[in-house]
């Protein structure tokens, strides 16, 4: 498997909170070179399993869900105005944006010119935003309905060495890793676990497809795969990881002491690159609302070093994910 072309194929997918549907043909062939049983749930989440029904379930998540806005009033003048879905605000002015209605119709994110702006505002707040699509009012409320969903297009970039820049690598990243070490089992026989994947809806909203997968497979043991904070220019590093370094591995109350401690244990005696990030309570993730599943379920987590996080141009290094997909197997081969 080509991590950078599974990746970039990934991050392409117009899959805004709520729209995941778009990305279910491409997410549903993907996986079903390892899976002959996968379905899509109602909620837009993408489940397939892999080996014996009577072995224990190890559940993987990920999100296919990406940052947008969503269409809510269409001006006088025909601007579009937006709410947003985990869009940072200081990014936004000027975009190049594509809303989904009818039929894909492009836009700009309206600013202002430096000479006539305020020079105090650091950024827009979200009801000075509006996106342009060059139409009268007439014309936009012909090709744009209220509640039709907006994405910021970005370009998938090749930086020095293994680094690439991109839109939607939260968590197209994770995606891949976890596509990539059943790349690596594909030939694996009597694995200990059934394994259960889930490519889940709404993470950016509240983690809301995971809530109601994991509900539904009911897993015995879970690993859940998002990105975390890259170290980057004015980002402790304290509060973040290396990129190249490896998996975060988290460690935290909501996840499973012994889950996470089996991980590391793993990649020292495999000499995989790995790093540790600790966390006093929730993760953030899909692993939150995973661990309180039912009666409870123990779970990992294992994030990617990501730099500039909800932004059209996050930035990772590839290896991380290859080193990610390499932990997971390993785990589950032992």
């Amino acid at each position: 498997m080509n991590i950078e072309e599974t990746l970039k194929t990934l991050c392409a997918l117009p899959s805004v909170s709520g729209g995941e549907k778009a990305a279910h043909e491409t997410v549903i062939g993907l996986l079903s070179e390892y899976s002959d049983n996968i379905k899509a749930d109602d909620f837009g989440n993408v489940i397939g399993y892999i080996g014996d029904e009577s072995k224990p379930i190890l559940l993987l998540d990920a999100h296919i869900d990406r940052i947008g806005m969503i269409v809510t009033f269409i001006d006088e003048s025909g601007f579009l105005k937006v709410g947003k879905m985990g869009i940072d605000m200081r990014t936004l002015l000027a975009q190049n944006v594509t809303v989904y209605g009818k039929n894909p119709v492009k836009g700009i994110v309206s600013t202002l010119p430096p000479h006539v702006a305020d020079k105090s505002e650091k950024a827009p707040k979200l009801e000075d935003i509006a996106i342009d699509i060059g139409m009268t009012k007439e014309q936009a409320e012909k090709a744009v309905s209220l509640g039709d969903l907006v994405v910021l297009e970005g370009r998938f970039s090749t930086l020095a060495g293994t680094r690439i820049s991109t839109p939607a690598s939260d968590d197209m990243a994770g995606v891949t890793a976890v596509l990539y070490a059943l790349d690596l089992l594909k030939n694996e026989k009597n694995l200990p676990f059934r394994i259960a994947v889930q490519f889940v809806a709404q993470e950016e909203v509240g983690s809301r497809g995971a809530a109601v997968s994991s509900f539904n497979i009911t897993p015995d043991y879970a690993i859940a795969f998002d990105v975390s904070f890259g170290a980057s220019k004015g980002v402790s590093s304290e509060q973040s990881g290396k990129l190249g370094k490896g998996p975060m591995i988290g460690v935290s109350p909501t996840l499973d002491r012994e889950m996470s401690e089996k991980l590391i244990k793993i990649a020292k005696e495999k000499n995989i690159p790995y790093q540790t990030e600790v966390m006093n309570g929730r993760t953030g993730t899909d692993a939150d609302n995973i661990a309180l599943t039912k009666g409870g379920v123990k779970t990992a987590l294992i994030s990617i070093p990501q730099r500039y996080m909800h932004t059209p141009c996050e930035v990772l290094d590839t290896e991380d994910i290859r080193y990610t997909g390499e932990l997971l197997a390993e785990y589950i081969k032992g």
